[in-house]
C-alpha cells in the first residue's frame, strides 16, 4: 500500500485503461473501486466543468476506501468567471455537496487563470480567509507575476493562509517539437509556466505532464523522486499526479514508475498489484 505521500491520475474513469490498468471487462462502475485499489487520490477535474448530483457524491462515498482522497477543482465559474470575488456563498455550497466524503476529501483544487493578476491577490487573501478551517486548499497560479517579482508574496499569502501551491510541470511536454495534431492541441492547452520544485506548506502538489513518448518522461520523474523524497524525510506529504497526453493511456504506467523510482530513495510502501494483473493471476490459476 502506497503511504506517505499521495499518488494519481487526473481521472479514474477511463475506457482507455482497460487492458492496462483494469481487466478487459470492467464496467464503468466498478472503476473507482478498481482505480482506488491500486492508487490513493485522484484530481477530480470534472468538477470545474459542472456540479455532480448528490447521490453521485453518495456513492463514490460508498466506493472510495479508507485513505483514499479526491482533490476536487474548483468550479470556473468561482475562479475564471468571477475570479474569487463574492463567491463565497456558492463555494460553501460547492464545499457542503462534497462533505459527504469526509476524510476523502483531499485539498480543494483552486486552478487561477493566467488573467488572474497582481491586482486580484487581495480577492485570493479575502478568498482564502472566509474558507472552513477543516477544509485544505491548494493553488495553482497561471500569471507570469506569480513566478517573477510577486513569487515570494504570493508564497507567503499562502503560507499565512495555511494553504499550498500546485506546480504545474510542463516543460516536458511544451519543449517538444513535434507536427502531431493531437499532442499540439495539448501544448496549446497548457500553459507554459516556469519549473519550480519548493514547498510552501505541509502538502506540496504536483502536477506533472510528460511527453509523449512514455520513456521520454523518466529523467523528470526520477528528477521529482529525489525532490518528493526530500519533502517526505522533511515530514511532509506531498501529491504527485501524472498527466499523459494526448489519451492518458499511459499515465498509470508512468505512476507506478514514479512510485518505484521514489520508493527506492524513502520508504512509501509498495504499489499494490494492478487489476489487469490480479485478473491475469485469477485467470491462469484456473488452468
Amino acid at each position: 500500500m502506497i503511504r506517505r505521500y499521495h499518488l494519481g491520475c487526473p481521472m479514474w474513469a477511463h475506457k482507455l485503461w482497460l487492458g492496462e490498468l483494469y481487466a478487459p471487462h470492467t464496467r464503468s462502475t466498478d472503476f473507482l473501486n478498481e482505480y482506488a485499489s491500486v492508487f490513493n487520490s485522484v484530481e477530480g477535474n470534472t468538477t470545474f466543468y459542472a456540479a455532480p448530483k448528490p447521490e453521485t457524491v453518495a456513492r463514490w462515498a460508498d466506493l472510495a476506501p479508507e485513505g483514499f482522497e479526491f482533490c476536487f477543482k474548483f468550479p470556473k465559474t468561482v475562479t475564471h468567471e468571477r475570479k474569487l470575488v463574492d463567491v463565497k456563498s456558492e463555494v460553501l455550497e460547492f464545499i457542503a455537496l462534497l462533505e459527504p466524503l469526509h476524510d476523502r476529501l483531499g485539498p480543494f483544487f483552486i486552478g487561477l487563470p493566467a488573467s488572474f493578476g497582481p491586482p486580484l491577490l487581495g480577492a485570493l487573501s479575502t478568498f482564502l480567509s472566509q474558507m472552513p478551517d477543516h477544509c485544505r486548499f491548494a493553488v495553482e497560479f497561471r500569471h507570469p507575476a506569480f513566478f517573477g517579482d510577486l513569487e515570494d508574496k504570493a508564497n507567503q499569502l499562502l503560507t499565512n493562509a495555511g494553504a499550498d501551491r500546485i506546480h504545474f510541470h510542463t516543460e516536458p511536454l511544451l519543449h517538444l517539437r513535434t507536427t502531431n495534431p493531437e499532442i499540439v492541441e495539448s501544448q496549446q492547452n497548457k500553459p507554459r509556466v516556469p519549473y519550480r520544485d519548493y514547498a510552501v506548506g505541509h502538502h506540496p502538489f504536483i502536477r506533472f505532464v510528460g511527453p509523449p513518448n512514455p520513456a521520454d518522461n523518466e529523467v523528470h520523474l526520477d528528477r521529482w523522486a529525489h525532490v518528493a523524497a526530500g519533502w517526505i524525510q522533511e515530514g511532509r506529504e506531498p501529491y504527485f499526479f501524472v498527466h499523459h497526453p494526448p489519451s492518458d493511456v499511459y499515465a498509470p504506467l508512468l505512476a507506478r514508475f514514479f512510485h518505484q523510482r521514489l520508493s527506492e530513495l524513502v520508504d512509501v510502501g509498495e504499489m499494490p498489484a494492478w487489476p489487469i494483473d490480479a485478473a491475469r493471476t485469477d485467470q491462469l490459476s484456473l488452468f
